[in-house]
Formats: C-alpha cells, structure tokens, sequence
C-alpha cells in the first residue's frame, strides 16, 4: 500500500510523530506550512482562537499530490479538543483526492476523540483507524508499540 505521511505542527510534536510513522510504514512525508505567524505567546493564543471557531488559513501549495497514494495519513495537534486550521485547510482543499485516510493526533493533556469527531466531520468519511498520542511519550520516544498497532489495522 502507497502511503503519504502529511502533517502540521507548531511545537515539532507532530512532526516527530509523523516522522515515525513514516519510517515505520518507509513511506513519503510532507509537512504542511502555514502562511499565518503562530510563533510566541500572541501566535499560540490566535492559533487557539482560531482553531475554536474552526478558521481556514492560507497554506503553502502542497509539493506531494494525494491522489497518487492509496492512504494518506494526516496528523494535527490538538488544539481545544479541535485539528489545527492548516490540516482543516488541507482537508479541505484535497478531500476529493483521497482513496483513503487515517489520522493521528498529538495532545499535551486532553481528550483525542473531540478532534477524530472533527477531522471525521471534516472529512465527509470515516478514517481506516486512529492514533493519539500524548505529547510526553512522543518526546520520550515511547511511541513505536502504538505506532504499529495502528499501522496494523491499515488496510
């Protein structure tokens, strides 16, 4: 199965993650980038804010085309129990193109299925599976037994 890694971060939680998922699977990655400055205390505050009301922002041009894999698999911090805009935004803009998806989710504290309901809603369809992963276990490294039981159930 051809699978495409895609993910946002701000903090490189997701990223981190999103890397090992993608050497587990030796798969192709793309980060999304975007546009709006959410650096320092203002950038995390506007990136709450506009996670809450469920904003679109303006992302770079992907550089890998979703259509060409069997499964993309997106991950996005968790922000008030909602994805990130630049992974809505993303959704959005590419929804049309995918065979299948997946996602992951890292979070410092709260629940994941908030976010899964959203990226679900989102999406139009339900995703092949799910990963949440906590912020201190990404960055222990402590993540590749729940990294292959959620490969697993890929198909």
């Amino acid at each position: 199965m051809k699978s495409l890694i895609v993910f946002y971060t701000r903090s490189g939680t997701t990223k981190k993650a999103g890397e090992a998922i993608s050497r587990v699977l030796e798969c192709n990655i793309e980060e999304i980038v975007d546009t709006a400055n959410r650096k320092g205390l203002f950038g995390w505050l506007r990136s709450g804010r506009d996670a809450m009301r469920k904003r679109m922002t303006t992302i770079l041009p992907a550089k890998l085309n979703p259509a060409d894999y069997d499964i993309v698999i997106m991950g996005t911090p968790n922000w008030g129990g909602l994805p990130a805009p630049a992974i809505r935004t993303y959704i959005e803009q590419n929804k049309s193109k995918f065979k299948k998806v997946a996602f992951f989710c890292t979070a410092g504290g709260s629940s994941f299925e908030k976010t899964f309901k959203e990226l679900e809603l989102i999406y139009g369809k339900p995703p092949q599976n799910v990963l949440g992963l906590r912020q201190e276990e990404v960055k222990r490294g402590d993540i590749t037994e729940k990294i292959n039981q959620f490969i697993a159930k890929l198909s």
